[in-house]
């Protein structure tokens, strides 16, 4: 096998690599946009503290009881808003 092509496969799979990884990178995020939107519409408009965020990316581990512990004590989100946003994030 020639050197060009080997370097053209390798380029190919690394391209595609990373293009699926890129696919994958902002579902992620969306998940812990939707937990932080769930208490943002418990605050009524207010911005959600950088508490709540923290919280959101702790569930994305798969933390729900610390997820919702953070919510609730740190935050002070009401415990219901808490279980629901804490299960959006991992979706």
């Amino acid at each position: 096998m020639r050197t060009s092509t080997r370097i053209a496969g390798a380029l190919t799979t690394l391209t595609l690599a990373l293009g699926g990884a890129a696919l994958t990178a902002p579902a992620a995020h969306a998940d812990v946009t939707a937990c932080i939107n769930q208490v943002e519409r418990e605050l009524k408009g207010g911005e959600a503290p950088e508490s709540v965020r923290a919280a959101c990316y702790v569930a994305l581990t798969g933390a729900h009881d610390e997820c919702v512990t953070g919510l609730t004590k740190v935050s002070g989100v009401t415990k219901g808003t808490a279980e629901t946003a804490c299960k959006l994030a991992p979706n």
